[in-house]
């Protein structure tokens, strides 16, 4: 047996405080979060409101910006609805089978965190080029991938595939074997037992993935950048519509143009957590 807890330590246990000094690690949280986080934000909104509404509406609403949204949404959209499906199928294979090589297929999911996005950027080009390994054969098919909208859905799914198979991994090691067993044993077949027991419970680890995945392929760049052509109109998306701004010196409307993705995000990001409360209550009643 340990020796019993003594002083501020069991203190802080008795007023159901975990960790000693709460406060001041929450006020270190609550200043590198205002400072890291919250003052850029503000910035940004101040600066775009800067322009009066007027203006504002007249920058964010302009042909050249609204094709940005299109193309920036669409292929985002696809990306995360491929990596929705391929990443679901990655996570359940790391976890539920053990072949060759499986570790460093794991560690391999890892690799557009650590690759600079330019690079993959780059890499993708000389693949998907129409003299490039994947490139040609699927032009030879009518396929045309570099510097067309599906070039960035493909730079987009490359970055965003880990966000996914991240957040499904640790609900599906946790996932208790014995849950499916029962089912079984009541007759239930394979794709029943997935229907009915597995996927209810991924499901709010799926939806914070695909939100996460949709929100970094919002704001993908670097990797676009080289595959898209950026062609105006075409294949222009709004990131790099707002940097076009800052290389004109026209802050104010490179700002309004950021707080249109800024705030589709956040639209994204609430209705995905309200989702997942939605989904997480249904299976606390179905229980």
């Amino acid at each position: 047996m340990g020796r019993p807890l003594a002083g501020p330590a069991a203190s802080a246990v008795k007023q159901g405080r975990v960790v000693p000094g709460f406060r001041l690690s929450l006020g270190v949280t609550l200043v590198y979060a205002a400072l890291v986080i919250c003052l850029p934000l503000a910035t940004l909104i101040f600066v775009g409101a800067g322009l009066g509404f007027a203006d504002y509406w007249q920058v964010v609403t302009s042909p050249r910006a609204l094709a940005s949204y299109r193309v920036t949404l669409l292929s985002a959209a696809l990306a995360t609805a491929f990596n929705t499906v391929y990443g679901f199928m990655l996570a359940w294979v790391l976890v539920r089978y053990d072949f060759p090589g499986r570790r460093l297929l794991d560690a391999i999911v890892d690799l557009p965190f650590a690759l600079p996005t330019a690079v993959a950027g780059i890499a993708l080009t000389a693949l998907f080029a129409k003299n490039g390994w994947f490139g040609a054969p699927l032009l030879a098919m009518g396929i045309k991938v570099a510097y067309t909208p599906i070039g960035i859905a493909v730079a987009m799914a490359f970055t965003s595939l880990p966000f996914i198979v991240r957040t499904l991994q640790p609900v599906l090691e946790e996932l208790d074997s014995a849950v499916e067993e029962a089912a079984r044993t009541l007759g239930a077949g394979a794709f029943t037992v997935f229907r009915r027991v597995v996927l209810p419970i991924l499901v709010p680890a799926l939806l914070a993935g695909v939100s996460l995945a949709f929100a970094r392929s919002l704001g993908e760049f670097g990797a676009v950048i080289f595959i898209a052509g950026n062609q105006p109109y075409v294949s222009e998306i709004t990131a790099l519509v707002a940097f076009i701004k800052i290389e004109e010196y026209d802050y104010p409307a490179a700002a309004a143009i950021a707080t249109v993705m800024l705030g589709t995000a956040f639209i994204m990001l609430v209705v995905t957590n309200a989702l997942q409360a939605y989904a997480r209550r249904h299976e606390g009643d179905r229980r």
